[in-house]
C-alpha cells in the first residue's frame, strides 16, 4: 500500500509538471500565431510599398517625356492578387527595355540566410533588353525587404560588387540608365 501512495505521488507530481509544459507549449503556439498574422501584414504592406515605389517612379518619368512612355504591369496593386507562397512580378517596360522585380515571402517568418539584415521578403531584380539577351545577359540584383529594429524598408544588393543601399526610386533610376 504503501509503494502505491509513494508511486501516485510522484505520478502526481509529473502529471503536474507535465501539465504545466503542455499550457506553456499553447502559449508559445498562441504567441507564434500571433507573429504569424503580424507578418502577413508586414508582408502585405511591403508588397503595396514595393508596387508604389515602381509606380511612382514610371509616373514621375511619364510627366516629364512627350514619347516613349514607360508601362507598369500590374498597373495597380491588389492585395488579393499577393502571393504569400509564390513568385510576385512587377514589371516596367519602355522600348524593349524591361526591369522587372520578383519577390517572393522567406520559407521562416523572419531569415537571414541570403543578407546580413533580417528580412522576410526576398527576390531580385532583373533589367535587359535585346542586345544583353544577344548577348546572353541580364543584369541581376537581389532585394530583400529587411526588418530592422527602428525601421522597415526595401534593399537592394549587388553580390558582385557587395553595393547595397535603399531600393527607391534612384536605384531605379541607376537600373534603368543601364538599359538605355
Amino acid at each position: 500500500m504503501r509503494r502505491s501512495e509513494n508511486a501516485t505521488e510522484v505520478s502526481g507530481g509529473r502529471l503536474k509538471r507535465l501539465a504545466q509544459h503542455i499550457e506553456a507549449l499553447a502559449e508559445k503556439d498562441d504567441a507564434f500565431l500571433q507573429l504569424s498574422h503580424e507578418m502577413d501584414e508586414v508582408r502585405r504592406a511591403a508588397a503595396k510599398e514595393l508596387h508604389t515605389i515602381c509606380r511612382d517612379f514610371v509616373n514621375s518619368l511619364n510627366r516629364l517625356m512627350a514619347k516613349g512612355e514607360l508601362l507598369l504591369d500590374p498597373d495597380h496593386f491588389s492585395e488579393a492578387a499577393f502571393q504569400d507562397d509564390a513568385v510576385n512580378l512587377i514589371q516596367i517596360s519602355v522600348r524593349g527595355r524591361i526591369l522587372q522585380v520578383a519577390y517572393g515571402a522567406t520559407q521562416e517568418l523572419v531569415s537571414t540566410e541570403d543578407f546580413r539584415i533580417p528580412y522576410t521578403l526576398a527576390g531580385s531584380v532583373r533589367a535587359f533588353n535585346q542586345d544583353l539577351l544577344n548577348k546572353d545577359l541580364i543584369e541581376e540584383q537581389l532585394v530583400f525587404y529587411t526588418i530592422e529594429k527602428d525601421r522597415k524598408m526595401w534593399r537592394f544588393f549587388d553580390p558582385r560588387t557587395y553595393r547595397s543601399g535603399a531600393l527607391d526610386q534612384e536605384y531605379l533610376v541607376s537600373v534603368m540608365e543601364q538599359l538605355i
